[in-house]
């Protein structure tokens, strides 16, 4: 399976589904469709980690004070089903891996798996 979790209107999720060829994938937009608890355990499950999967770039992060706090892996995955802001995107899943967010490292990761 290949999916990719974004968000229409994050100009950088924008940009990265542009690079890539997504005639295989299924696209989520994770404001208009949030996503449920079954999917952000599958990406637990590859990613090993919550707190991976969060963003601590979403302008609630700071606006809540999270990040004078310190969050146990149960508290990123409680947040990030509550407001979708707080998934670090986009996240692509290919075939059992997982790219999550849009640093340059990742996206490549991202392209390379593509080719394979």
């Amino acid at each position: 399976m290949k999916k990719i979790y974004y968000l229409k209107t994050c100009d950088t999720c924008k940009k990265i589904l542009k690079e890539i060829p997504l005639e295989e994938f299924v696209l989520q937009e994770i404001k208009g469709e949030p996503i449920t608890i079954t999917q952000l355990e599958e990406m637990h499950s590859f990613s090993k980690s919550y707190e991976a999967l969060f963003s601590k770039r979403a302008k609630k992060y700071k606006e809540l004070g999270l990040k004078d706090q310190k969050l146990s892996e149960t508290d990123f995955k409680q947040l990030i089903l509550e407001t979708y802001t707080f998934l670090k995107r986009p996240v692509a899943i290919i075939n059992g891996e997982i790219f999550i967010g849009n640093s340059r490292k990742n996206l490549e990761a991202l392209k390379n798996s593509l080719l394979n």
